[in-house]
């Protein structure tokens, strides 16, 4: 080898070893910035597994207990959503009919009942924007946060103000909800939302709570929508100024009609802000069908039901489900807009409705639906030549004690999205470091805002033993997008974290913790 040769060879190696300590000294300060997070002492007895690698060289840039399994709360929402996503297709839409069963006189009446087919449809609501778009706000309702303004019967409000257009001034029948797809089936574990294929206002009637001028004075509540179905005896009294607000629901009881009755107890402080909550309401169906009655008779149509059946058998009226016979219909946002939602506000009765959607609408199954749609999971992971050994789900929104999932297989799943066609999808859907979603107060002044795109989530217990909270788990996964333009794919997991009773001690904490740790790749990597 000539001189010459030699001198370009050792350059060559000095740059490479140059470079490789660069590395080391950047991961180094990594590594620092997320163990000073993880000596903290609310973090004693935690359990910590975290990932970091950068997709451009597949380099595992940090990793502590990378591949054992961790509680992930709802970052078990990134696998619902994405199967979703890719099997069912970001244009992906629900269909909504209306039918009527009998014939329609000259003089506008019908000799039939109006049947409105539940489609599975999760936004039948105000979140529907005029531009085809879903709205949202950070703090989602069905967690206690506020309401969208506007109707949230508005879709029902535009089929009725459609079975008017058709010529129906008096229906001589009633005015039904066919859940033949999925009738009403079990509470959402998170927030108790009844799963079911009708969902109008996700399943809720919002309250807004309002304390009296002093102590002892009642305190006003508003419902919406209010639709009949739900009547609320308001017992609530404005309590001490430095209280603590409290609000306990009877069981429902039913009445002769249908509709139910709850009861509402506790106190809201005096002074204290308008105080926001939701109902579950126990039956989507009755409650949708309450709600489509009144938008028809808002829309000036007559129902006169007779001794019609509360329950109609949905299999003989089928032979009426054709386009003759359609009064209404509504089209859904395409499932993109679907997916952003759910993974924005972490919106858990929606990703429950995801291995549904998958085992009705990919496997076609009419049975045993809920495994038909895992399986349809089970494969599409398997495509994608990911070792599920490091990876468990029982439900689609992240609160079963089946879902477990190491952050290396998330790390390794999020790479493979990056790979996708349908990639910007995703990563339009995830929450943003201190700008909106669940990460909108997480890092706020941190240099890492905005550059931090992951899902959240919370899994949380009572112990009783010491009067406090138990913090199962806590997540953050997700992309971060480095000073130069690096992806980089990270998973963050902290297990079994007590907590005082303070509902907000979980994002203080352990939250503001892993978006920390998030950001320290974004403060140390070029």
């Amino acid at each position: 080898m000539s001189s010459s040769a030699r001198r370009v060879v050792v350059c060559v190696l000095i740059v490479a070893t140059l470079t490789l300590l660069g590395e080391a000294q950047l991961n180094s300060a990594l590594a620092a910035k997320i163990q000073t997070v993880m000596s903290r002492p609310e973090f004693a007895h935690s359990n910590f597994g975290i990932e970091f690698v950068d997709l451009q060289t597949g380099q595992v840039l940090y990793a502590v207990n990378a591949d054992k399994m961790f509680v992930p709360a709802s970052t078990t929402k990134l696998l619902t959503e994405g199967t979703v996503l890719a099997r069912l297709g970001g244009d992906f839409r629900f269909h909504t009919f209306v039918y009527r069963t009998g014939p329609l006189d000259k003089n506008g009446t019908l000799k039939g009942d109006v049947i409105l087919v539940a489609s599975g449809d999760p936004n039948l609501s105000n979140r529907v924007q005029p531009d085809g778009t879903l709205a949202f706000v950070d703090e989602d309702h069905t967690y206690q946060g506020p309401a969208l303004p506007g109707d949230p019967l508005a879709v029902l409000q535009e089929m009725a103000k459609a079975i008017a257009t058709k010529g129906i001034r008096t229906i001589e029948g009633n005015v039904y909800i066919d859940t033949s797809l999925m009738p009403d089936g079990g509470h959402e574990g998170g927030t108790d939302v009844v799963q079911s294929s009708i969902i109008v206002n996700d399943n809720v009637v919002d309250l807004t709570g309002k304390p009296g001028a002093k102590a002892g004075d009642p305190t006003t509540i508003t419902v919406s929508p209010d639709t009949g179905y739900v009547h609320f005896v308001n017992k609530l009294v404005t309590g001490a100024a430095n209280s603590k607000p409290s609000l306990d629901l009877s069981q429902p009881s039913p009445r002769p009609d249908g509709s139910i009755e709850v009861t509402l107890n506790g106190s809201l402080p005096a002074g204290a802000e308008t105080q926001t909550g939701a109902y579950p309401v126990p039956s989507p169906t009755r409650f949708a069908t309450f709600a489509l009655r009144k938008c028809v008779a808002d829309a000036g149509i007559q129902i006169k039901p007779g001794k019609a059946s509360e329950t109609p058998d949905f299999a003989a009226l089928k032979k009426f489900y054709t386009p003759d016979n359609v009064v209404a219909e509504h089209t859904s946002p395409p499932m993109s807009e679907d997916v952003k939602i759910t993974l924005k506000v972490s919106h858990n009765l929606h990703a429950s409705m995801g291995p549904y959607y998958l085992g009705l609408f990919v496997a076609r199954a009419s049975k045993d639906v809920l495994n038909a749609g895992f399986k349809v999971e089970n494969e599409f992971l398997k495509s994608a030549n990911l070792d599920l050994s490091g990876a468990s789900q029982g439900d689609g929104e992240g609160g079963d004690w089946a879902d477990l999932f190491s952050p290396d297989f998330m790390c390794r799943y999020l790479a493979y999205w990056k790979t996708r066609p349908d990639f910007s999808t995703l990563f339009a859907g995830l929450p943003i470091l201190g700008k909106d979603g669940t990460l909108a107060k997480i890092q706020v002044t941190s240099p890492a805002a905005g550059h931090v795109f992951a899902k959240t989530g919370t899994f949380g217990s009572e112990d009783r033993l010491n009067a406090r909270q138990m913090l199962n788990g806590k997540g953050l996964a997700g992309y971060v997008i480095t000073k130069s333009n690096r992806t980089i794919a990270f998973a963050a997991y902290v297990n079994h974290t007590a907590l005082p009773n303070d509902p907000d001690a979980a994002q203080k904490v352990a939250g503001q913790a892993l978006g920390e740790i998030a950001a320290a790749a974004y403060d140390t990597l070029p």
